[in-house]
């Protein structure tokens, strides 16, 4: 009997763009038939049930539906042996500050989309989702050990997508680009906490990817651009980022 493996999360890991779709899978879930879950379970010969979904938060994984979708963790009957979670992003508005700072400055005039990009890219609004969304990882955590008590969970953090400190990222400002990388560091740490805490796991993709940013000769991620149809969305993994996660995680299922 195959093993069954459920996938929970946002964009990052669904991964929007990146052909071919998910044969079934909702249009608005950017749901890739190449992401890391799909990856992982070839190699692992695993019984995938995927429901990553992008614009997922925390929320959407333990409680709330996003466009008919039910909560995330509805797929899970106890049966697993594995679960990956990729998820948080969202809830600290890391990869919208980083689109919302590519956005024609004209736009942060208009009278409700302005007063939202500018808050997207205000420090002080980072810091205080910064500081909410440890509490909402844990009880991810919690929630998936209760429902799969004798599952591998394994939390996913994100890719890096921006280079290290006094390296252009062009056309993000020096300002902006520090503060996505405090919030994708302050993200990484917290899910790592909250995985330590709850008796799960950490696969750091953001580590493994530190030399392989968007800005970098071999990108695991697409940096600023277009929201061009059927391409890899801007600030989020490529196919090679995803193939790179599979590999990890991967390696990690074949340790004891």
């Amino acid at each position: 009997m195959t093993s069954r493996y459920v996938a929970l999360g946002s964009s990052m890991a669904a991964g929007p763009g990146i052909r071919p779709r998910a044969a079934g899978s909702p249009i608005a879930a950017g749901r890739s038939a190449r992401n890391y879950p799909h990856l992982a379970a070839q190699r692992l010969g695993l019984d995938l049930f995927d429901v990553t979904y992008s614009g997922a938060t925390t929320a959407n994984v333990l409680g709330e539906p996003q466009h008919g979708a039910p909560p995330q963790i509805d797929a899970l009957d106890g049966s697993e042996d594995l679960v990956t979670v990729t998820i948080g992003g969202n809830d600290v508005g890391y990869v919208p500050l980083l689109f919302a700072a590519t956005l024609p400055a004209v736009l942060r005039a208009l009278p409700v989309l302005g007063d939202k990009l500018r808050e997207l890219m205000d420090p002080a609004a980072r810091a205080a989702a910064l500081n909410q969304v440890g509490a909402s990882l844990r009880e991810v955590g919690q929630v998936l050990r209760q429902r799969s008590p004798r599952a591998r969970i394994l939390f996913v953090d994100y890719l890096t997508l921006l280079p290290p400190p006094g390296t252009p990222a062009p056309p993000l400002t020096d300002a902006i680009a520090d503060l996505g990388r405090h919030v994708a560091q302050r993200l990484a740490e917290q899910t790592a906490d909250a995985a330590e805490a709850t008796g799960c796991e950490v696969i750091s993709a953001a580590d493994a990817s530190r030399e392989h940013h968007a800005w970098s000769a071999d990108p695991w991620t697409i940096g600023a651009g277009s929201l061009l149809p059927f391409r890899p969305k801007p600030f989020h993994p490529n196919a090679a980022g995803m193939q790179a996660v599979a590999d990890l995680i991967a390696a990690r299922c074949a340790q004891p």
